[in-house]
Order: C-alpha cells, then sequence, then structure tokens
C-alpha cells in the first residue's frame, strides 16, 4: 500500500509550535514603540501590546520571520487601537446621550441648581483619601501623579480610586435627584 500523503488542510489545522517567548523578547520594545507614535497613552500601550501579542500566538502557527512577523504585529497593534478608540467613542457617545436626556429629566427646569446641591451634600459625605483626591484632582486640578505622591499612592491607585469614587457621587446624586436621601 503506497503512503498516504497528508492533505494540505492537516498542515494548517496543526501548525508547528514556535516560541512564543523569543518573539515578545524580538519585537516587544520596536512595537511598543510605533504604539506610542500612534498616540497610545503609556499606560495603555502595555494592555495593547497583550492584545497584540495574543492574536499572533492565535494567529501565527510559525515564526515567519522578523520582517513578516513585525508588520503582522504593527498591523494588529494598528487595528486593536483604531477598535478600542472606536468603541470608546460609542461608550462616550453613550454616556453623553444619557447625561443630556438625565440633564433634561432632573436639572432642565432649575438649570442645575438641584444636581449641583446634591453634588455638594454627596461630596461632603465623603472622607479620608476618597474627599482629599477628589478635592485635590478636581478642586486644585493637580494630576493624578501629583495626587498620588501627595496621598503616598501609587497613580494606578489614584485613577482607580477616583473611578469608584465617581460611580459612588453618581449613585449618591442619582439618590438624592430622586428624593430616596
Amino acid at each position: 500500500m503506497p503512503p498516504v500523503a497528508t492533505p494540505p488542510f492537516a498542515k494548517r489545522m496543526n501548525p508547528p509550535a514556535f516560541d512564543l517567548g523569543a518573539l515578545v523578547r524580538r519585537h516587544q520594545l520596536g512595537l511598543w514603540r510605533y504604539a506610542r507614535a500612534l498616540g497610545v497613552p503609556a499606560a495603555e500601550a502595555e494592555d495593547l501590546l497583550q492584545d497584540t501579542f495574543l492574536v499572533a500566538m492565535r494567529k501565527l502557527g510559525e515564526d515567519r520571520g522578523d520582517a513578516a512577523v513585525a508588520t503582522f504585529l504593527r498591523q494588529t497593534c494598528k487595528h486593536l487601537w483604531l477598535r478600542r478608540r472606536r468603541d470608546a467613542g460609542r461608550r462616550e457617545q453613550l454616556l453623553l446621550e444619557h447625561a443630556d436626556s438625565a440633564w433634561v429629566r432632573d436639572c432642565g427646569a432649575d438649570d442645575g441648581e438641584r444636581w449641583r446641591d446634591a453634588l455638594r451634600a454627596c461630596v461632603g459625605e465623603l472622607d479620608g483619601r476618597a474627599r482629599e483626591a477628589v478635592e485635590r484632582f478636581y478642586g486644585d486640578g493637580l494630576a493624578r501623579e501629583d495626587v498620588a505622591a501627595r496621598l503616598g499612592m501609587k497613580e494606578t491607585g489614584v485613577k482607580t480610586l477616583l473611578q469608584r469614587v465617581r460611580a459612588l457621587l453618581r449613585e449618591c446624586i442619582e439618590r438624592r435627584l430622586r428624593g430616596d436621601a
């Protein structure tokens, strides 16, 4: 009986593995610089690179040479960044529409006085680091890194704290405007 040849589709289904760690080491710095040249903030560039290398891990079955892989990585990085920006724009548009409708519903008649009073009361309920972070970031206009230095925190910690405080303030304001508080 003659030997059976492996069909071409079987080779595509089980491509030979390549060293992803070596690929990352070879291309990480150049890809990070490329992402920054696209305008990706440094804090987001690391996440974007991780996503790019995850796509490469799934899509590239083998190392195809530095030039081809670098091109693939750059294109993938660019497309992921553009998708993130498009999605962020959609989310921002939805938030703006929600804010606009909430303003008309809750504050239109008094030009926002009720909303501002609710915000003041809710900020007054904050204490400790949360209040300090809000006062320094929004009141004094300090950058997150400066707020972090004053509070003895990392910049990412201040970012997370401000996100949580904004969510709490939003809930508090909505409660007060509904008359639940």
